[in-house]
């Protein structure tokens, strides 16, 4: 993609309003434009990085099994009146009227939703278990919409629901999404941490949160320092000291983390599961029948990735004073192509060739401006690997590779060379 046709439009000026790194960041950078307080227009550099992430979340959970649906964003208010939650949900809760005079509501989370289509065409115990899943935007009308996307009132979710004939059934569903949810953490590139939660306005008794490690976490998370070292997601589960130890549980006499192993540092929720038993199914009479003529409320359990948000928190946890740098899984853009020699086209084209046979995502920055510029752009935008073609090519044939986690410079006598370390490193 050659940056003069794309839609690519970056600022150097401090966005006013943006309080935090992200905000700044993904304004800077023209990931994301304000539309009015709390939502946002994702253009296409912001768009790209959302649906990587959106892909290695849907990947997962259909190797995992889960069954992808689409439930709609607007929901009828009567489903939420039988769950009990229409009235005490609170003031984030976005209520209106359509013009049949029905009471409507925009949806900041499904459990409702998730249950009426369950028991709609699920009767028999034969068809246990189920976890059906669906990525779609919510909204939830905060009183202070601020921070960019990690605090907006409407926000892109993963959220997914399992039905289980039995809690010890349920409990195992539920444990085998908690490792699921590590296993995607890692794979976007981020290290987990986990910690023991409250279930809140969603309800139920066991529930944990998922957490990233940043600076400007709104958490402060006390956790072994080994944790991030962990390699199998079933570790989690077994060892008790890798769960995390929020700042208002933390007991300094009465904790299993080691003094020698302690670390403190700020987090940011990215993900949040929860097991809730019979409470959806049995306020929403979500029946089905057992062998002997009976019938069971199904033992349910949510899960929720907040899919917008990571992309502020991988912000938070991933920059420095240049711009961003994004994990190599869901970058934009696997390489950015940078020719130095303005007017130059011939030097591109060996390279622009061969990323392109080698199905390389790239952006070419060809626009007729100083290098300097060029540089500073791509730093900002946080591609992992840059191509330099310039002078030192042109005089000597040697490609430079610049790694923007480390600004590393590493070079290259030939298009072979070049193009191996490129395939082996995207």
């Amino acid at each position: 993609m050659r940056i003069s046709n794309y839609f690519f439009y970056t600022t150097k000026e401090s966005p006013s309003g943006a309080e935090i790194v992200s905000h700044k960041l993904m304004l800077q950078s023209g990931m994301i434009s304000q539309t009015s307080a709390g939502i946002y227009t994702w253009l296409p550099l912001g768009f790209k990085v959302l649906t990587k992430i959106s892909n290695i979340i849907r990947d997962e959970h259909d190797k995992f099994g889960a069954i992808e649906i689409l439930m709609p964003t607007i929901q009828p208010a009567s489903l939420w009146h039988e769950s009990n939650r229409y009235d005490s949900y609170g003031a984030e809760l976005l209520r209106f009227k359509d013009r049949r005079d029905q009471e409507m509501l925009y949806g900041p989370t499904n459990e409702e939703t998730a249950t009426d289509v369950f028991r709609k065409y699920v009767k028999s115990y034969k068809d246990l278990p189920k976890l059906i899943y669906h990525i779609q935007w919510k909204f939830r009308d905060e009183i202070r919409p601020r921070f960019g996307v990690m605090r907006g009132r409407e926000f892109l979710m993963k959220d997914s629901y399992s039905f289980d004939i039995s809690r010890e059934a349920a409990e195992e569903t539920y444990n085998s999404v908690f490792k699921l949810y590590i296993k995607i953490i890692k794979r976007i590139g981020m290290a987990p941490l986990v910690v023991q939660a409250e279930s809140g306005a969603i309800g139920g008794n066991l529930s944990h949160e998922f957490h990233i490690l940043a600076e400007t976490g709104e958490s402060t998370l006390y956790y072994d320092k080994e944790v991030l070292n962990v390699k199998d997601e079933a570790d989690f589960l077994k060892l008790k000291n890798l769960f995390a130890v929020s700042d208002e549980k933390y007991d300094p006499e009465n904790c299993a983390i080691s003094k020698e192993n302690l670390c403190i540092s700020k987090g940011i929720e990215i993900g949040h599961i929860f097991y809730f038993g019979q409470k959806y199914s049995k306020t929403m009479n979500a029946k089905v029948q057992m062998p002997d003529g009976s019938s069971i409320y199904p033992y349910m359990g949510s899960y929720g990735i907040g899919v917008s948000r990571l992309v502020g928190a991988i912000i938070e946890a991933s920059h420095d004073e240049n711009g961003i740098i994004w994990p190599k899984s869901i970058a934009p853009f696997n390489v950015a192509l940078i020719n130095t020699l303005q007017n130059n086209e011939e030097l591109t084209k060996v390279a622009d060739s061969k990323l392109k046979q080698n199905n390389v995502d790239v952006i070419y920055d060809d626009r007729n401006i100083s290098a300097g510029k060029k540089f500073n752009d791509i730093d900002l935008i946080g591609i992992p690997m840059q191509i330099i073609i310039g002078n030192s090519y042109k005089n000597d044939h040697v490609f430079e590779v610049k790694l923007r986690k480390t600004s590393e410079i590493i070079k290259f006598n030939s298009e072979d060379a070049l193009m191996d370390y490129i395939i082996q490193n995207i």
